[in-house]
């Protein structure tokens, strides 16, 4: 009965407004790998990660993904998805300069998007 409940959630929840091919394609999506993370203090949820996405000098990037991970150092030498064309925006003083790619469920449940081991820093979706 709880599966299916969770199916019909999942089944019911709407789409959001759709893009056509040309938008998704100024999406610029990339494999980086974390060299460092640390809590910004005095809140709950974000991280400031240093990120490596091939290119001359590391990015920073601020994420609101702490509170899923008890032990946010794990982190540390994973690649994950990062979206590396976003405007930068200043989150709690400080400069974020890109995206990581995770996903959410209604019921709590979270993945950050990583990709096969042997796919290169830097590399991009097509």
């Amino acid at each position: 009965m709880v599966e299916e409940e969770k199916n019909k959630e999942i089944k019911d929840s709407k789409i959001s407004n759709g893009i056509n091919i040309e938008d998704f394609k100024k999406v610029d999506i990339v494999v980086g790998k974390i060299l460092s993370v640390e809590k910004v203090p005095d809140t709950d949820k974000l991280l400031k990660l240093s990120v490596d996405l091939g290119e001359e000098t590391p990015r920073q990037i601020v994420s609101g993904i702490s509170l899923y991970f008890s032990d946010y150092t794990i982190l540390v030498g994973k690649k994950c998805m990062f979206i590396a064309n976003l405007e930068p925006r200043m989150i709690r003083g400080i400069e974020s300069q890109g995206m990581i790619l995770a996903i959410s469920s209604a019921d709590d449940k979270f993945s950050l998007l990583i990709p096969n081991d042997d796919i290169p820093v830097g590399a991009r979706a097509k």
